[in-house]
């Protein structure tokens, strides 16, 4: 049986993972990648170091896969969105690349909402700018780095790095083309959009789009030196990891918001004609006369990752010597602080916000009888409310009327409970193995004709999943919950940007 595929490269991990024509998993392997954050608000990583990673992940996934090379028939990549990964004219990385939680282009985006060019840029292109668009970040590198602005040949996303050096090809594809500068009603590049943004230079410069299923080229002979595949092997254009992770659980399509609890709340929902709204990105979908209406923030599981990292290293040790997992000893704090009352709220606002670029996170409503469990279940419900501000966004253009969640969070069954009953929606939750890696696989496999199409997913979703179902009473408790939550948010508003110059002061008197 041939077996297929997919590269998944997050922002901390880059994977390979071989699947069988049905949908198992035969081999994973992870790298790290690390991330150099040279200075405040500038989060980059190495290109050439991203490519050994995934090259040597790749190797060991060909390895252990128990099959021969030769039956992979198919390979697709997906990768973080957003941010730029730049080529010189001699198709060589120019310096590191940008990635989606940089935020030097923040002040630039701002200023873009607030004038004209933020309305024309929803109009056109069907999103506002924010700090992680190619667009921003461009044009910070052409105020802030012309040397390096006037070198640049081609700029691409992660997932388009990775292709070029699987089979030596520059391009991308449909869903990651509409970053910036496709014209939102077409479907394709939009040749004002760069003169909007001031980027006339880069116009005719953007990299030739492809369908996700479209073949791109063949795995080079160094490729398959330093990986083990075999030379030749189809190489598909692959797509942006938010969609591929809705495809890879069955959440792709419409009437259903596929929610992505990873290190951004990931919000999204797919129609058959453009609807454009300024708390949402109108994106090409997978296919010509789709569109993927995504609604994002970089404020979901990665505060729980911090609030761990911060204050229970001691304790994940432990339960780490003892077989335990820390998840599972906060999982019963959650669990019990969950039946008794609590004022305490979090804002998972690490990394920043669906209200604006100043935001902070932040605890309230603590007092001295709150203990550790209060503040896990204030965590878990700031991250589950967050998601609700874009869900219900959706909500107001699209009627979704059920949810399919994903992500590492969502593995425990407390918390799917958790976001049927914020949301208010019925939560289906897959048990899906790598499911953005099982989006490109999709893909790959479509492209190389196992399947008709990459919603044709072979397996048996229905086997695979469980409904959580919200329950009445805790419902109507999380809506008035919910409603502090936001007046919280509210009344942050004007503190939020003295904070943030508060801790600028501190950042340029005690320097790190």
């Amino acid at each position: 049986m041939p077996c297929i595929m997919g590269i998944d490269s997050g922002l901390t991990v880059t994977k390979a993972v071989i699947f069988d024509a049905d949908g198992t998993v035969l081999a994973i392997a992870r790298r790290r990648v690390p991330q150099l954050i040279p200075a405040p608000q500038h989060v980059e990583r190495d290109m050439d170091g991203l490519w050994s990673a995934t090259a040597d992940a790749i190797r060991e996934a060909v390895a252990a896969c128990g099959r021969p090379a030769s039956d992979i028939v198919a390979i697709a990549a997906t990768a973080h969105g957003d941010g730029i990964y730049l080529l010189d004219a001699d198709r060589r990385p120019l310096g590191t690349a940008i990635v989606s939680l940089d935020t030097r282009a923040g002040a630039i985006a701002d200023a873009w909402n607030k004038g004209e060019v933020g309305a024309r840029s929803l109009e056109l292109t069907g999103q506002k700018p924010h700090a992680s668009a190619p667009s921003a970040i461009l044009r910070w590198i052409r105020e802030h780095q012309p040397e390096r602005y006037a070198r640049i040949a081609h700029f691409i996303a992660a997932k388009d790095w990775l292709r070029f050096c699987l089979c030596g090809t520059i391009g991308t594809d449909r869903t990651e083309a509409s970053t910036s500068f496709t014209d939102v009603r077409t479907q394709d590049y939009a040749g004002d959009a760069f003169g909007l943004f001031g980027l006339e230079r880069l116009a005719g410069r953007q990299p030739p789009m492809a369908a996700s299923t479209e073949v791109v080229g063949g795995v080079t002979a160094e490729t398959a030196r330093l990986t083990g595949l075999v030379a030749g092997t189809p190489v598909m254009a692959g797509l942006h990891d938010v969609t591929a992770s809705a495809l890879g659980m069955g959440g792709y399509g419409e009437g259903v918001v596929a929610v992505i609890a990873g290190t951004y709340s990931i919000n999204e929902t797919v129609s058959r004609a453009p609807k454009v709204d300024g708390r949402w990105f109108c994106r090409n979908g997978i296919l010509p006369g789709e569109w993927n209406s995504m609604s994002i923030s970089p404020a979901s599981t990665a505060n729980y990752d911090w609030f761990i990292d911060q204050f229970c290293a001691a304790d994940a040790r432990q339960a780490e010597a003892a077989g335990e997992s820390i998840h599972a000893v906060l999982g019963r704090e959650f669990e019990a602080a969950s039946r008794r009352p609590s004022s305490a709220f979090f804002h998972p606002y690490l990394f920043g916000s669906p209200f604006g670029g100043a935001s902070s996170a932040g605890f309230y409503g603590l007092n001295a009888w709150h203990d550790r469990g209060d503040l896990v279940r204030a965590v878990l419900e700031g991250i589950a409310f967050n998601h609700r501000v874009h869900v219900d966004a959706l909500r107001d253009g699209f009627a979704p009327t059920a949810a399919r969640l994903t992500g590492g969070i969502s593995r425990n069954p407390a918390m799917a409970g958790l976001f049927a009953d914020i949301l208010g929606l019925p939560v289906t939750a897959t048990r899906t193995e790598e499911a953005a890696a099982w989006g490109a696989a999709l893909c790959a496999g479509a492209g190389a004709g196992l399947f008709a199409s990459p919603t044709d997913d072979p397996r048996d979703l229905a086997a695979i999943e469980t409904i959580y179902v919200p329950d009445p009473g805790r419902q109507r408790a999380y809506d008035e919950k919910y409603r502090v939550f936001l007046d919280l948010a509210e009344a942050m508003k004007p503190l939020w940007p003295t904070l943030r110059r508060l801790g600028a002061e501190q950042e340029q008197e005690y320097p790190s």
